[in-house]
């Protein structure tokens, strides 16, 4: 099942949280984030910026791969699915990137149950990855999809990510909810 919400909704934040906390659900462990994207466009910068933003959050403990530091980029996806589900076999994978989609859906943040394929907007086939996605639809779907994601608004990019972070960082482990 699907779940959307455009970002400008004033509840955009608590949706995304409990779409997530359904899907990941039960987890002993908080789910592994992986924030797929670049800084060299905006618009394939969301990943980045919702893993640097959840880095900075303070009391989030969870691992979170790519940020604008040490981005993790659509080409690298292939080997990461293997590496996470060694280094954190009990842990969900949470793939958070940036997308293209219909003109009337630039600006949803979709939360999904399954993999994402990043890429996948500019005809690549690199490898699906993640448990549960978040995909921000930044821009609208064209033959020049890459070129639509540098002319993407900054402003755009970061309140989505703003809003990523926040549901993501909220989001506890079953052990803490028992505990409280």
């Amino acid at each position: 099942m699907d779940h959307a919400f455009h970002f400008y909704n004033t509840l955009a934040e608590t949706g995304v949280y409990m779409a997530l906390e359904k899907l990941l659900a039960p987890s002993s462990a908080p789910p592994v984030v992986l924030c797929i994207g670049s800084d060299l466009a905006v618009g394939d910068s969301l990943g980045p910026i919702v893993g640097t933003m959840l880095r900075e959050e303070e009391g989030y403990s969870g691992f979170v791969y790519g940020t604008l530091k040490t981005p993790i980029t659509a080409k690298e996806v292939r080997y990461m699915e293997g590496f996470l589900k060694k280094t954190h076999p009990l842990s969900k994978i949470l793939a958070v990137d940036a997308a293209v989609g219909e003109e009337e859906d630039v600006g949803l943040l979709k939360v999904v149950s399954g993999p994402l394929s990043p890429g996948s907007g500019a005809n690549k086939r690199l490898g699906r990855v993640g448990d549960v996605s978040i995909l921000g639809i930044v821009a609208p779907k064209s033959a020049f999809s890459y070129s639509c994601l540098s002319l993407t608004r900054l402003n755009m990019i970061y309140s989505m990510a703003k809003i990523l972070s926040r549901a993501i960082a909220s989001l506890r482990p079953i052990s803490q909810q028992l505990c409280s």
